[in-house]
């Protein structure tokens, strides 16, 4: 299955390439999915030039993982609402 991982950046800019990271290396081992993981894409742009490359991530995958604290995020509840109007599964990240 490919996923989407979706979740806060804005606000985040020392830690999320690391999160995004972490959590496609555990989605690719324990469920042997194929990760699209959007934190690798070059930074500098605004944010409304990335949007447009997310959403045809999102079309290339049978479903999107949202990370914990993607709430507070317009771009992931953005993503999110595209996701789901593609008919995408939707999968959220369980915090213990």
């Amino acid at each position: 299955m490919i996923v989407y991982i979706a979740g806060k950046m804005a606000g985040c800019e020392d830690t999320y390439q690391q999160t995004f990271a972490e959590v496609a290396e555990r989605l690719e081992k324990e469920n042997d999915y194929f990760v699209l993981n959007p934190a690798i894409l070059p930074r500098g742009m605004d944010g409304k030039n990335y949007m447009p490359i997310c959403l045809r991530l999102i079309d290339c995958c049978d479903a999107i993982y949202m990370i914990d604290g993607w709430q507070d995020s317009k771009g992931a509840r953005l993503e999110k609402a595209y996701a789901e109007y593609q008919g995408k599964e939707v999968l959220y990240e369980i915090k213990n």
